[in-house]
């Protein structure tokens, strides 16, 4: 075989179909990756939340949730949150610390966070009245903002308990060392 080798370069339909193409699948992508929203109601409720600090001192009940990314528990309950949070827009704050934070590393000492979703639930004067740990319905997570907001005790759910606050710890006598049995 012989001759000139076949011309390989492209005409310029094909590289505005091939671009098209592209651009399609690109976007595409992008819809499929997204489910379609710009956000998933984690990504709105974390961003829409108050500081800490902040919902704590505002004179307004507070739940403060911690969760995390990779948390399907967390990510499965979302939506029902964001429900939540809407129903109850102006009587309540809803806070969501990211666990994975090293910022909110303090919180989590502080809360005696051990599994996730947890929920602190908080009177209107930053006073911690109790926790949730585990998944909450929307039913569940509604029952628990209106005691909150009437200030009513909270409900009787699995996982939820109300808070007291630990005993001092007592001093070691100096002079017993560990090995002392007296």
């Amino acid at each position: 075989m012989t001759g000139t080798p076949e011309s390989t370069s492209l005409t310029s339909l094909q590289k505005g179909l091939l671009l098209v193409s592209a651009i399609a699948l690109a976007v595409s992508l992008f819809l499929v990756r997204n489910g379609g929203m710009a956000e998933s109601p984690l990504d709105q409720l974390a961003r829409r939340s108050l500081a800490p600090e902040v919902a704590l001192s505002n004179g307004r009940p507070t739940i403060l949730e911690f969760y995390a990314d990779w948390c399907e528990v967390c990510r499965e309950m979302a939506p029902a949150m964001l429900a939540m949070e809407n129903a109850h827009a102006g009587e309540l704050d809803v806070v969501l610390v990211n666990i994975d934070n090293p910022r909110w590393l303090d919180l989590t000492d502080r809360y005696d966070v051990t599994g996730i979703p947890q929920l602190n639930l908080f009177a209107a004067d930053g006073e911690l009245r109790g926790r949730s740990i585990g998944g909450r319905t929307e039913s569940e997570l509604n029952t628990l903002a209106a005691a909150l907001v009437t200030n009513a005790a909270l409900p009787t759910l699995t996982g939820v308990g109300t808070t007291s606050p630990l005993p001092e710890p007592t001093t070691m006598d100096s002079a017993a060392g560990p090995r002392s049995h007296s």
